[in-house]
């Protein structure tokens, strides 16, 4: 397993951010957002996180997205 943070910097709606997580969470990431960018894939996500009016950062939020996702899957 890997150890640390890895931070991406992405654009989302047109403003740069970056965002860390670990290279588990990146992994999963990369995956579900095959076939389309990974700044489109995660702005879409944070679309529904403020649709949502999440209590939640970007960054937690994704998380538990790639919980639900995994969780999904087995």
């Amino acid at each position: 397993m890997h150890k640390g943070r890895q931070k991406r910097s992405l654009s989302i709606h047109g403003h740069r951010t970056s965002i860390s997580l670990e290279p588990e969470f990146w992994a999963v990431l990369d995956e579900a957002a095959a076939g389309v960018s990974l700044a489109s894939f995660i702005t879409s996500l944070d679309d529904k996180r403020t649709a949502q009016d999440s209590n939640y950062g970007l960054a937690a939020y994704l998380r538990l997205w790639v919980l639900r996702y995994i969780q999904r899957k087995i």
